[in-house]
């Protein structure tokens, strides 16, 4: 067996790819922390119970499980960091006030999300727990259109959706078990035939609004289109109320976007807002977020939650950052030399000292070289 093989969907990260997620690793993570939010390192594995927040089926099929032989226990590698996150804020900060939490890692998936999809992404986020308030969802919006703009993404799409209206929906349809989940597919795919089939026998008035989501899709006035198509109940029109707070506050920030109200792809623990970014050259949403309260219920403390992720070994396919030419220096214990190349890295440089250096490999432009007996910096010839 060729033991440099690696499983299917797993890749090694090779040097500049890596300088390309790192960088922009650490970029996001200092805006993130401008605007107020900490950094936390959840661990890899733990047990499995802790990684769902609710009975999540999609996340549970993404979970490696493994036994611990300490405890004898089941444990899993995260497919998610955000459950860990709940569970920190929840159970170990124990805040009373609002809490911005970020975290960047890697997560690992047992099956692929697409056929060019990782199963070993590099998962960045922001959190906000304990404000229900609209003014929450709109920073985090805010967050992630400045963070894709760093990243050198242009001509970003904004759909917005609330995934409230759906659960309302099903939920006044009486929708339960598979059928409910046949109802949520078929709107995921926008298959108005097969949602059509799936909810007949349904009250009329509910399967009328079933049927309008996906074609409620567009611009502000979409919102007074849902309100003419979908039936007055209590949860539609508090949903609608909460996208038109949200629109109001996008303008006033220039965010552009758009309403998709069938726009609900999100995991199993969002409640409410849900939002998904797309540009030109990538097949999937680049980044996706949402309301999603009472999230650390499981751990002993309902609060509510909003949120995004993104992964950022999508992002490799940009242009990669250029590299600062080196400097070569030669090998040696002249105190002289040693002083120098201290004082080039101290001032920045990258000072590769030559051990075997291949013309062509080192990314050097420079040389230290010895000059009327001082150690000077020329071009490399």
């Amino acid at each position: 067996m060729r033991n440099w093989i690696l499983p299917e969907n797993i890749a090694d990260v090779l040097p500049r790819e890596a300088r390309q997620i790192e960088t922009m690793r650490r970029t996001l993570m200092d805006v993130f922390a401008r605007y107020g939010y900490e950094l936390v390192m959840p661990p890899l594995i733990e047990y499995v119970e802790s990684l769902f927040l609710l009975d999540d089926p999609a996340l549970n099929l993404k979970t490696f499980k493994l036994v611990d032989e300490l405890s004898g226990r089941q444990m899993g590698l995260r497919a998610d960091i955000t459950p860990q996150v709940a569970r920190i804020d929840a159970h170990i900060l124990n805040r009373q006030g609002v809490a911005r939490l970020c975290y960047a890692g890697s997560v690992v998936h047992s099956r692929p999300d697409g056929i060019l999809s990782s199963r070993e992404p590099r998962q960045i986020g922001a959190e906000i727990y304990g404000c229900a308030d609209i003014a929450a969802d709109v920073e985090v919006i805010e967050l992630v259109m400045e963070s894709l703009q760093l990243a050198g993404l242009g001509n970003v799409s904004l759909d917005i959706g609330h995934i409230g209206l759906f659960h309302t929906l099903a939920d006044a349809a009486g929708l339960k078990g598979d059928a409910r989940d046949q109802v949520f597919d078929a709107l995921q795919q926008k298959d108005l035939p097969t949602l059509r089939e799936a909810t007949d026998g349904l009250d009329n008035t509910v399967v009328a609004g079933l049927l309008a989501l996906p074609t409620l899709y567009g611009g502000a006035g979409v919102l007074e289109r849902a309100r003419v198509a979908l039936p007055a109940i209590d949860g539609v029109a508090n949903a609608l109320d909460s996208l038109e707070s949200l629109a109001n506050a996008l303008k006033a920030r220039g965010i552009s976007f758009r309403f998709d109200l069938a726009e609900v792809k999100s995991s199993d623990y969002h409640t409410g807002l849900v939002f998904a970014a797309y540009t030109p050259g990538f097949a999937n949403a680049i980044a996706r977020g949402g309301r999603y309260d009472s999230v650390g219920e499981k751990f002993g403390r309902s609060r509510p939650a909003t949120g995004f992720s993104l992964d950022l070994r999508a992002l490799t396919h940009l242009p990669f950052p250029d590299v600062q030419p080196a400097i070569l220096a030669p090998a040696g214990d002249d105190a002289a030399l040693i002083v120098a190349i201290r004082a080039l890295r101290a001032k920045g440089e990258t000072v590769v000292v030559d051990l075997g250096v291949v013309a062509g490999e080192s990314g050097c432009d420079r040389a230290l070289q010895l000059e009327a007996g001082q150690w000077r910096v020329v071009p490399l010839a």
